[in-house]
């Protein structure tokens, strides 16, 4: 197996770190980080349940990833948003939940910890994600998330811990979520959107353009979901005076 580019004298240190995950072909897998670097994490089954019970404070589910046509889990509300940031992001084709274990011995303690998501960039690169607002990480957390950072950076990994999205974005990403998925593409009516706002205008102004506003809008966000057509989503909430125009190449 050859090592990433990116790996350099520190694959030695990725030796010493195990993962264990459930493989595509749903059976579980322990070893070496350096042995199975290059699996696609993107495909792999939850390393371990998500729990769910009477009176519990974090909200769990299950999000359905345009990007994968899967559902991801999650176990808090923080947890989802960024489910859908990654989703909603052009760049990933492929993201699963609490993909693997990671496995150390930090000293005299062995110790694990279990990231959040794994995402596959359109140019093959891997992305680790703990989601975990800024608050609430503590010493331990901090310590944690510097090691997995490190262990990413020797594979080649790209590592990345979120917190709470900004508002407006979050409102706004939400609200396009409930778009995302390929029925609300109808592709005469994109034609026509892509042709009417190749000049940006007002959002609901060119919806009127192309048809009855009720059976345009879905088919409206479902391009500004796939970013096919683009708009401000982080100063102010999306509405009928959102400036809309046609992106210059949207998620393939």
């Amino acid at each position: 197996m050859s090592e990433p580019a990116e790996a350099g004298s520190g694959w030695e240190y990725a030796s010493e770190v195990q993962v264990g995950f459930v493989g595509v072909d749903g059976v579980g897998q322990l070893g070496s980080l350096v042995r199975y670097w290059d699996e696609p994490f993107e495909r792999a089954s939850p390393a371990r349940k998500f729990i769910a019970f009477k009176g519990q404070k974090n909200f769990t589910g299950d999000y359905w990833a345009a990007t994968s046509r899967d559902l991801v889990g999650y176990e808090s509300w923080v947890e989802r948003d960024a489910a859908m940031a990654l989703d909603f992001d052009p760049a990933v084709v492929a993201l699963a939940s609490q993909p693997f274990r990671v496995l150390w011995v930090d000293g005299d303690r062995d110790r694990e910890h279990t990231p959040d998501y794994f995402a596959r960039l359109s140019d093959g690169t891997g992305v680790v994600v703990d989601v975990w607002p800024a608050s609430l990480v503590d010493e331990e957390a901090a310590e944690v998330f510097a090691f997995t950072a490190r262990v990413c950076a020797t594979v080649g990994w790209q590592f990345r811990l979120v917190g709470d999205l900004d508002q407006p974005f979050r409102a706004n990403l939400r609200w396009l979520a409930r778009y995302r998925h390929p029925r609300c593409h109808r592709a005469s009516v994109a034609e026509v959107l892509r042709e009417v706002f190749a000049e940006p205008q007002l959002l609901f102004a060119g919806a009127d353009r192309v048809g009855d506003r009720m059976g345009v809008l879905p088919v409206l966000y479902h391009l500004l979901w796939r970013h096919e057509l683009t708009a401000d989503l982080v100063s102010r909430p999306l509405g009928g005076g959102t400036i809309v125009g046609l992106a210059a190449r949207g998620r393939l």
